[in-house]
């Protein structure tokens, strides 16, 4: 299959070295070398959002976006019954945009929780470190940063994790002769990275129905990772209370198929071809990170589509609100912005929205 030579990069070198002496490897340690490598991995070195990076995020899009996640954290600690301190967190907060737009809504809605908030980040890029500091600076909130959410000091929590878990590594089992074989990066005959099947056995907790229904060449995507992640915020919220809001385009139930991709300057790439230097992901499983969060004795809530949620929470009324004053120009690109954000052909039905609270915490808008 195409790929990387070996000579090529001096990433694909090195992941080509530790291949030649130890055997192929698995896609979850290939997407952790190629976007977290100390050195030459692609969060560590860049910055990837916006138009001059290789994607751009629902919070780079619209301000809407992320006054809407703000209506929504204020509710749900209102429902939680205003707990004072709270820690606020955010997985993977990108630029800061997300957060700037939270704060904002945080300070005119509910002024008793922004004084009482603590801001953690955590963010492993020391490029968007920096980036968020200056774009935080004007909020008057100084935020932690931190390399793990295990980092996070313990306490009652609002967290946000948008676009954060289509980034972390995953594993591909293949459907071959009537059992489940890993899908592995090793080198072809001229030296270049490429997939081919392991011996390694089937992992994850997915529905046996689904397992004994595929058909050969049937690929499953498990992310120990995600689930391990989201049981530890859920364990937190059980424990000690708060709420999450995870976003992220994925499949609301677990679901067969191959996702692993490689997105470069706004496009499709080879996610093989020079690793470091374009963003890898896959779809979110959902059903696993709710069986994940049920597990750690927390109540889950959807998931729903994107779409669903933000106009549910008044994406209409506020885009119409922020067009009044403009001219018709402005209005139409708040039209196109709510298209992009709700609409089912672009993010509104591919992304979903998940909520984890404390038994039986309800906040709208999902259902009971």
């Amino acid at each position: 299959m195409s790929g990387e030579r070996a000579g090529e990069g001096r990433l694909a070198r090195r992941i080509a070295d530790l291949i030649l002496a130890n055997g192929p490897i698995t896609i979850a340690d290939y997407m952790a070398l190629a976007l977290g490598d100390p050195d030459d991995g692609y969060y560590i070195t860049r910055d990837p959002l916006g138009r001059a990076g290789d994607f751009v995020t629902a919070p780079e899009i619209s301000q809407m976006f992320g006054e809407i996640v703000g209506i929504w954290l204020v509710e749900a600690w209102r429902a939680l019954g205003a707990p004072l301190p709270v820690r606020l967190v955010e997985l993977g907060p990108g630029r800061g945009t997300l957060m700037a737009d939270i704060l904002r809504v945080i300070a005119r809605l509910a002024p008793s929780l922004a004084a009482g908030l603590d801001l953690h980040l955590v963010e492993t890029s020391p490029a968007l470190r920096a980036r968020q500091a200056a774009v935080l600076a004007s909020s008057g909130i100084t935020p932690s940063w931190h390399s793990a959410f295990a980092e996070v000091p313990a306490g009652p929590m609002l967290l946000v994790a948008n676009e954060f878990f289509d980034a972390l590594p995953i594993r591909q089992f293949v459907q071959a002769d009537g059992t489940w074989r890993e899908r592995v990066v090793g080198l072809d005959d001229d030296g270049r990275l490429a997939f081919g099947l392991g011996p390694g056995a089937l992992v994850g907790d997915a529905p046996a129905r689904l397992l004994r229904e595929a058909e050969p060449g049937a690929v499953l995507e498990v992310s120990p990772a995600s689930t391990a992640v989201m049981n530890a915020i859920a364990e937190r919220i059980a424990r000690e209370g708060g709420a999450a809001l995870a976003i992220d385009y994925g499949h609301a139930e677990t679901a067969l198929g191959d996702t692993f991709q490689a997105v470069k300057a706004h496009a499709f790439a080879d996610p093989l071809a020079e690793p470091g230097s374009a963003d890898l992901t896959a779809h979110v499983d959902f059903g696993a990170l709710a069986r994940a969060a049920r597990a750690a004795g927390a109540g889950v809530l959807g998931p729903i589509t994107q779409g669903d949620f933000l106009l549910a929470m008044g994406l209409l009324e506020r885009a119409g609100r922020l067009g009044a004053p403009l001219d018709e120009a402005g209005r139409e690109a708040i039209r196109a912005a709510v298209e992009r954000l709700a609409g089912p052909q672009q993010m509104g039905t591919l992304f979903k929205v998940m909520a984890v609270v404390p038994t039986p915490i309800g906040v709208a808008p999902f259902p009971g």
